[in-house]
């Protein structure tokens, strides 16, 4: 018996020890701007998504994954932090208007700024503040390099990655939009000037990315973070591309939009095929991501990025995909929400290998989930500005919206995903229930 016992301790020792000497993984990050959770191929057959059609099937689908503040800046705050925007301060988009204090490159010196009119009186912040710990900062520290490619929306110059704990940074300036996706795409503070005169945006940042991955020579893992200004408006698709879908029936700003997204699709292919090409598709771990709903048609979700109910699932609900070899099952779905949050702890502890024990970060940890194992259940918390829509709680299949005009409304989602029966009134011990969380929960952000 005491010999038995000792081989099993031995062979524990020895699987520990293989498992501490498995290399960290590469990690491709793609954060999508404004992509909604209907705008992929695989849920909506007149767009062509062919490659992230493969990413799915290649890993695990998030079909309830949201963002806690579906707004862009915010959106940003969050993923890189692992924190609730509205912890941070981060209510409202950056503005980088004149309007608004900026000068025409996009700076500020005011850390804070207010929005007349706007039904959250609470000042916004201008910028990430540094003592922020980013994902980048948390694996620099582990032996990653960080890349960051494209648009970043998170302050001006002081504040860019490079003072965020990346390594370089391409393509990043200070706006949060492109004046054209045809070059030059900047009418102040360029950061692309070299680009030749029609090149399309979402291209020149996939060659850089292309690039840094082909050219790659360093023995430590790296973290590339490939965050796209597309599909964001204004919305210009790749001239050859908009006359494929006119030819398939589009029209006017449909076709434009379809064009950009499958200009996003051939960019996570090239950039795929990059890292195939790199041999090291074994030991990269991809993520895919938007960071808040669409700005089109969401059905038969209900809301998106503009109209009033960002925090209707057509708001708040987005595309991710997580693809780890030998961890996801190919072509896997959950349904257990999730939030935009949860990446931050995932990363950590794919870099590690350590379960994640963060102070005051909201994120938790998704490799449960991607190795096929339960989680367990908790409240998702959501804040938003800009309209009388203020906040909601989900838990399981409910959800709980609050007004700031002081309504409520409660859907059961599996029962109602277009949000269209109030069970606030004949629902009232779970209205009940949630209301109190949500009140608990704002007084302890500070919104209430």
């Amino acid at each position: 018996m005491r010999q038995s016992h000792l081989l099993f301790l031995l062979m524990l020792c020895a699987k520990g020890t293989v498992s501490a000497q498995e290399p960290a993984p590469h990690i491709v990050l793609f954060f999508v701007d404004d992509l909604g959770w209907m705008d992929v191929g695989f849920r909506n057959d007149r767009l062509h998504t062919p490659n992230i059609d493969r990413l799915r099937a290649s890993g695990l689908s998030f079909e309830r994954a949201y963002i806690p503040t579906p707004t862009c800046s915010p959106s940003r705050a969050s993923l890189l932090t692992g924190k609730e925007a509205a912890r941070m301060q981060f209510y409202r988009h950056i503005p980088n208007t004149t309007k608004h204090g900026f000068t025409p490159e996009g700076r500020t010196t005011e850390a804070f700024s207010n929005w007349p009119g706007d039904p959250v009186q609470l000042p916004t912040r201008n910028w990430l503040p540094l003592e922020e710990v980013t994902y980048a900062e948390k694996l620099k520290a582990h032996g990653y390099y960080n890349m960051f490619v494209g648009k970043w929306h998170l302050g001006h110059e002081p504040y860019h990655p490079i003072h965020q704990g990346f390594d370089r940074q391409f393509g990043t300036g200070n706006q949060g939009h492109p004046g054209s996706y045809l070059a030059p795409f900047f009418r102040h503070g360029n950061p692309l000037p070299e680009a030749t005169e029609g090149e399309y945006l979402t291209g020149v940042l996939t060659d850089e990315s292309v690039r840094f991955i082909t050219e790659y020579d360093r023995s430590g893992p790296f973290m590339l973070s490939h965050w796209y200004y597309t599909v964001h408006g204004p919305h210009i698709g790749r001239p050859d591309l908009v006359e494929r879908y006119t030819r398939e029936g589009m029209s006017g700003k449909y076709a434009e939009y379809a064009a950009m997204v499958t200009a996003l699709d051939e960019s996570v292919g090239r950039i795929l095929k990059a890292v195939d090409d790199k041999g090291i598709t074994d030991n990269t771990a991809i993520i895919f991501i938007s960071d808040q709903g669409g700005y089109f048609d969401n059905a038969p979700l209900s809301g998106g990025k503009t109209g009033g109910d960002a925090l209707g699932e057509g708001g708040a609900r987005v595309p991710l995909i997580i693809s780890y070899p030998g961890v996801t099952t190919p072509g896997t779905r959950t349904s257990v929400p999730v939030q935009s949050i949860d990446i931050y702890p995932t990363l950590l502890e794919m870099a590690t290998g350590k379960s994640f024990r963060g102070e005051n970060v909201q994120g938790v940890s998704l490799l449960p989930l991607l190795r096929g194992e339960k989680m367990k259940p908790r409240k998702l918390y959501f804040f938003r500005s800009y309209e009388d829509q203020r906040s909601a709680v989900i838990e399981g299949d409910w959800k709980l919206k609050r007004y700031h005009s002081g309504t409520y409304e409660l859907f059961n989602l599996r029962e109602d995903l277009v949000e269209e029966n109030n069970r606030y009134a004949d629902s009232p011990q779970v209205a009940k229930k949630l209301r109190r969380a949500l009140q608990r929960w704002e007084e302890q952000v500070g919104v209430r």
